[in-house]
């Protein structure tokens, strides 16, 4: 089992391997209110956080761009009152990168 949130992202390029399937499934057994979806044939991991009001939101979505910006992998991120959905992948191979999952768990730590 991997302690996602402890690793740091490593420079990606198209071509790049995939997330392992098992890598996949260590993720989403460790973070289970993470989910996995297709959009356009590219798949992500997603997950909803929820706010009691929209500034708590805001100042996570700030959060989440800051750590983004740190490992130079962004996602994409929908603020609305009281919630954040953020959805990572990665472009350059049109879908999911080791990156992602790191990712995914360092946005869980912003959260707890």
């Amino acid at each position: 089992m991997s302690d996602f949130s402890q690793q740091k992202c490593e420079a990606c390029r198209a071509g790049a391997p995939p997330a392992s399937a098992d890598e996949l499934d260590d993720f989403l057994r460790t973070h289970s209110s993470w989910e996995r979806i297709d959009i356009n044939g590219e798949p992500r991991i997603t997950r909803v956080y929820t706010f009691s009001n929209f500034v708590d939101a805001l100042e996570f979505t700030n959060r989440i761009g800051q750590i983004a910006e740190e490992e130079n992998h962004h996602p994409a991120l929908l603020t609305e009152w009281g919630k954040v959905t953020v959805s990572w992948w990665t472009h350059k191979i049109r879908g999911l990168h080791r990156n992602d999952l790191i990712m995914g768990a360092k946005t869980d730590r912003l959260y707890e």
